[in-house]
């Protein structure tokens, strides 16, 4: 295919040169009727790009085929038999997949270090999870994706699932060992999903983890905005092979998703792609020795530990390491990650992309150079020089894996959309939760709705969000109270 083409891009051009009058929405009409104040902080491109997907871009019945091209080109760029384009982000991909595989009632094995979006697609199907134990290092206090045999083992013991979902690379960049769980799916014929959100960049460069598609997955779930150079919310599913049907799976996406998608959105991802086909080995290539080069400054730090495969990869922990998410151990400054974040903001205007109990992490890009590093090196020394007003930050009691499990006695949807009522948090424990509960970043709930609550977890919230994490889901954000069901299932 000529992998020169945008055809989204072009479009867009050519709706221009064509000086188009659009008496539809959008009601802007071109950047004309848009606030002034707005468009000097936006720019008029932002406008002009604001077309109807249908009728504006390509006309009323699609003849032109502007976004059937633009995802047949971005299927044969990574390897996929179908690629569909969402401007509804990962979280409406990811749900629009586990719907094409199980609906409710159903069993679907599940990881339990799954984004808080899975848990509304379950909450939203009333598909029944069968939850897969991540890969604890309890050195670190870290999950990790689960191995192939706890999915076998899941399957044993529940052989009428209707397929596994596993999410690969974490936020953390570890990645499970894709090929085996694929091999444990389908020699029962049943389909692997693939949250890889962060992977978006794996197909092109060889040095990275395997790409979900080359590793037998049968749907992929990539967010272009993550690591790649797409805009907030440009989102792909991908699906390769015969298990599931590319008809149920288009449905399922068009029941969840927006009826008026932006082109915008739709152009970043067509533009990425042309971008990684035409130079994307090379700019992987740039990123990987950036990214060698700043772990191994920032590891002359004192105080501080960047994680590598020798603290990520091997037995019962990931399968495979991501190196551009760089996470930094603080443990040694006597802090907090949360604390540390904040700090790097208030004086040095850095953002980083996430923050726990005891890490902070700063996510590399084929977009960074050493004009972006150099100042996040400095901020990063400055930190370590600062720490000591730092050390009285709240701790985190933080969970053994043992502790942080707690037994699921409600399906998610019926605890959620039943009878609640919101009881104090000192009295919550040995009741079942009726909502999430979801540290933020990564976006990992702590809770799920059905789950039945236990100290040690209430405590790693309660010292948690003293500490500084975010909690932006619970019905209390301060966490005085708790949502629980009004029924107490096996009392």
């Amino acid at each position: 295919m000529d992998h020169a083409q945008a055809p989204v891009l072009d479009a867009l051009a050519a709706y221009r040169l064509r000086g188009e009058l659009g008496y539809s929405p959008p009601g802007h009409k071109q950047a004309r009727g848009a606030d002034p104040l707005v468009r000097e902080i936006l720019g008029d491109a932002v406008f002009h790009a604001d077309v109807l997907a249908t009728g504006g871009l390509d006309d009323r019945r699609s003849t032109g085929r502007v976004l059937a091209r633009a995802e047949e080109l971005m299927a044969d760029a990574v390897h996929a038999d179908r690629a569909f384009f969402s401007t509804c982000g990962s979280s409406l991909s990811v749900k629009a997949a586990m719907l094409s595989v199980a609906g409710p009632h159903q069993k679907l094995l599940v990881g339990r270090d799954a984004h808080k979006s899975v848990v509304s697609g379950l909450i939203l199907s009333g598909v029944e999870p069968v939850w897969v134990e991540p890969g604890w290092d309890r050195e670190r206090r870290l999950a990790h994706p689960p191995a192939a045999r706890t999915f076998e083992e899941a399957f044993e013991r529940h052989p009428d699932a209707r397929g596994a979902l596993v999410t690969s690379p974490t936020p953390y960049g570890g990645s499970a060992a894709l090929d085996e769980i694929a091999e444990v799916c389908h020699a029962r014929s049943r389909p692997l999903i693939v949250d890889e959100a962060w992977g978006a960049h794996l197909p092109f460069h060889d040095d990275l983890p395997s790409w979900a598609m080359d590793a037998g997955a049968d749907v992929c779930v990539t967010s272009i905005h993550k690591m790649g150079s797409g805009l907030e919310q440009g989102s792909v599913f991908h699906l390769r092979g015969d298990l599931i049907d590319p008809t149920v799976l288009q449905t399922r996406a068009d029941l969840l998703g927006t009826t008026s998608p932006s082109a915008l959105i739709y152009a970043g991802m067509d533009g990425w792609r042309r971008q990684m086909v035409q130079h994307g080995h090379a700019l992987m290539d740039d990123a990987l020795a950036l990214a060698a080069e700043t772990r191994a400054e920032i590891e002359k730090i004192p105080g501080m530990h960047v994680n590598g495969r020798e603290d990520f990869v091997g037995p019962g922990l990931a399968a495979d390491l991501d190196p551009l998410p760089v996470i930094i151990d603080i443990s040694a400054l006597g802090t907090t990650g949360y604390r540390a974040a904040d700090w790097l903001r208030e004086r040095h205007g850095i953002d980083l992309h996430l923050a726990d109990h005891r890490r902070i992490g700063a996510q590399l890009t084929h977009a960074d150079s050493r004009v972006t590093t150099a100042p996040l090196l400095t901020a990063l020394r400055a930190l370590a020089d600062h720490a000591p007003a730092l050390t009285d930050a709240p701790r985190v009691r933080v969970p053994t894996p043992e502790e942080l499990r707690m037994d699921q006695v409600l399906l998610p949807r019926d605890a959620y959309f039943g009878p609640v009522e919101d009881v104090p948090v000192e009295k919550a424990a040995g009741r079942i939760a009726a909502e999430m509960i979801t540290p933020y970043p990564p976006g990992i709930p702590a809770v799920l709705p059905g789950e039945r609550l236990t100290e040690p977890v209430l405590a790693y919230l309660r010292t948690g969000l003293e500490a500084g994490m975010n909690l932006p889901d619970c019905a209390d954000p301060e966490l005085g109270t708790v949502r629980v069901s009004s029924e107490r299932a096996g009392d």
